[in-house]
């Protein structure tokens, strides 16, 4: 099979990259669950934006702080100029962030020193990514393959031709393509609790460790400091910043305050996990007593409704709240147009690591910063594009990928301690719970 340009993920990146590809273009997109599984969908608290030019110093400033400033500059610069236009795009699909009138309605959260966070309710993340695949699955140029896993690269003189993949029957294909585009998303399924669904296990590191694409501070993983602490197994469920951000405040078993809530995502964490070891506990409580229930129930109704089946009452009750590996701040090395070390392969998103986010990520830049370099990479792709040659057929190994999955897996967590070591236990002060 051959392609022009293939995209291996369905969350924001891959489906905004498709969207900004040229209509002539043969765009295949595979995913390895179902296209709405990804976890651009979680994401509740919103999206930044530059909100006028007084605005940028501080947006700015924001993004180095909370990334220790460890981020690359020029990347923040473009995440941040790009910000507006991004926005008109959305709405121009559909995507409606909470107004007030015909004004935009701003939030805050932990680690901004002003609200310039747009919303819809606390499902930002389905509210934009539900549009793009509608917007894609409208688009005659555009292919949508579900339960397809990326088991290898095609690689012939440091050149990426396309990848190998198993189908849901367990069949395996060749899928050639002239540019080749990894959105494969975070790491979490690597993890034993993390608010990332289990099929993301890094898959596309793996592949880069295998064939020495360059990758960059694989060691940086975040921990949101705020999922809700049941004995379940699966996916966690994260309670927004943003929450925060509206004024919901952290209690010891005391009920007593012990960190200033709007800190950087790192340092809450941190002395949540510090207030467990004090009190030898499993979990503190965060309380939305300051926020009006009204409030409650219009920002937040399905953090409202979850909790609500779990048996609390967030307008009357605190919730059991503990830290989860939450975000993938590494990845793919890749410049200010998503290019990775191998010539026509590009990388967007999570599995991807341009240095806009540092050591640590500032709250709702992710979704952002997703959007402009998958459009980027869309961008120079089609400034830039030159025919590839069709290969022979290669022939497959089946047995080669029996186990891949397990032998990745240790092949990246392998990868992240050795750097964790190299780095020092700093940059990871705790162990993903």
């Amino acid at each position: 099979m051959k392609t022009d340009i293939l995209i291996v993920g369905s969350g924001v990146a891959g489906l905004y990259c498709a969207l900004n590809l040229p209509a002539e273009k043969r765009i295949v997109i595979v995913t390895k669950d179902t296209a709405s599984k990804s976890d651009s969908q979680l994401a509740q608290g919103g999206i930044c934006v530059l909100r006028d030019e007084n605005d940028y110093d501080a947006f700015y400033e924001d993004t180095m702080r909370a990334g220790h400033y460890e981020n690359n500059p020029d990347s923040v610069d473009i995440m941040i100029r790009s910000s507006q236009n991004i926005i008109a795009d959305l709405v121009s699909l559909g995507v409606r962030f909470e107004k007030n009138g015909e004004e935009f309605i701003y939030t805050r959260e932990g680690a901004h020193s002003r609200p310039r966070i747009l919303f819809h309710e606390d499902e930002t993340g389905k509210e934009i990514t539900s549009h793009l695949l509608n917007a894609a699955e409208t688009r005659k140029n555009i292919t949508l393959t579900e339960h397809f896993t990326m088991v290898d690269l095609i690689v012939r003189d440091n050149l990426c031709r396309g990848i190998i993949g198993r189908d849901a029957k367990g069949s395996y294909t060749c899928i050639q393509a002239d540019y080749t585009v990894l959105a494969t998303g975070g790491i979490g399924g690597l993890f034993p609790h993390s608010t990332n669904y289990r099929h993301l296990t890094g898959d596309a590191l793996a592949l880069a460790l295998t064939y020495g694409i360059r990758l960059q501070h694989i060691d940086y993983i975040q921990i949101h400091p705020t999922t809700l602490s049941t004995e379940k197994d699966g996916r966690e469920f994260l309670i927004s910043e943003s929450v925060r951000g509206e004024g919901a405040v952290l209690l010891n078993s005391k009920g007593e305050r012990f960190v200033n809530e709007l800190l950087p995502r790192d340092v809450v964490a941190n002395a949540i996990f510090e207030e467990m070891k004090k009190e030898g506990s499993k979990h503190v409580w965060l309380s939305l007593a300051p926020i009006p229930e009204d409030q409650i129930r219009s920002h937040f109704p399905h953090i409202y409704e979850h909790c609500r089946k779990e048996g609390y009452d967030i307008t009357r009750d605190p919730i059991p709240v503990v830290p989860s590996q939450h975000y993938f701040m590494g990845g793919i090395d890749v410049d200010r147009y998503s290019r990775t070390s191998m010539e026509r392969l590009y990388a967007v998103g999570e599995t991807a690591c341009n240095g806009v986010h540092g050591r640590n990520r500032l709250a709702s830049n992710s979704l952002l910063e997703s959007l402009v370099f998958a459009k980027r990479a869309a961008e120079h792709i089609t400034s830039y594009y030159n025919k590839s040659d069709e290969l022979p057929e290669p022939a497959i190994d089946a047995a080669r990928y029996d186990g891949c999955e397990a032998v990745y897996r240790t092949l990246v967590l392998e990868a992240i301690e050795k750097e964790k070591k190299r780095h020092g236990s700093h940059h990871n002060e705790n162990e993903c719970r």
